[in-house]
């Protein structure tokens, strides 16, 4: 925050122009977040998720505030972001104030200034998944336009993932690859199901495995687990 808006061509013109073997990864994605921060239209902050072995963590974030927003969800153990790194959806939040799927994080973000939020997962690439998380201080502050932009900076991000060469020999690289594979196969799968039954869009399909997911207090990939195998005795969805 702070600092003058940047249209999105020149944030891009500018990350081009940064090469990925002169560089951390964390210098990477923090330059990503400053200059996505800058460029979405309506952002107020922005943070990067990364999820590894089972760990969750904030790896950069332009401000305390958008890192205490993510703490959040991870101490709880649901939220945008959580849902949106594994099945590398974009996940909006377009108001903070009639948000059925997180109202306790909805009732934390608004206490601290934020309206809305988009969660953009990132492509698995090597070990690591995650979200790029965009946070505007007012309700609907990201349109169509504002969220094809933050999918690029996403994007940019995965490239700076595929890239990476830091976490961890090639065979714990292939293993965590393919449990990363898993996880977002049977969250489609249970997708599939859910709309075969509803005859609803892929969209709400997901938005009905994050309710069950906040219900129930479970794992996204767990609640599609559990539907997935269920679906052999044809169990409706609840």
């Amino acid at each position: 925050m702070g600092q003058p808006a940047l249209s999105p061509e020149s944030a891009f013109a500018e990350l081009g122009r940064i090469r990925l073997d002169e560089v951390s990864l964390d210098e990477m994605l923090q330059r990503i977040a400053e200059l996505a921060n800058r460029a979405v239209p309506g952002t107020r902050d922005v943070s990067v998720t990364l999820v590894r072995g089972g760990e969750t963590r904030t790896v950069v974030f332009t401000s305390d505030l958008a890192r205490d927003l993510d703490d959040w969800q991870y101490e709880q153990g649901f939220g945008p972001c959580l849902d949106a790194s594994p099945s590398g959806d974009s996940v909006s939040v377009p108001d903070m104030t009639a948000e059925p799927r997180w109202p306790q994080w909805a009732e934390y973000a608004l206490n601290r200034g934020v309206g809305s939020s988009l969660s953009i997962g990132l492509p698995i690439q090597e070990a690591v998944v995650g979200a790029l998380n965009v946070y505007g201080g007012q309700a609907h502050a990201f349109d169509q336009e504002a969220i094809a932009v933050a999918e690029q900076f996403a994007s940019y991000a995965a490239v700076a993932l595929a890239n990476a060469h830091v976490y961890g020999t090639t065979a714990t690289l292939a293993q965590q690859m393919r449990e990363a594979m898993r996880n977002r196969a049977v969250i489609e799968q249970a997708k599939g199901i859910i709309m075969g039954e509803r005859r609803c869009s892929p969209e709400e399909a997901f938005a009905l495995l994050s309710k069950i997911s906040q219900d129930t207090n479970r794992k996204v990939r767990d609640v599609a687990a559990a539907l997935v195998a269920r679906a052999v005795g044809s169990a409706p969805v609840e």
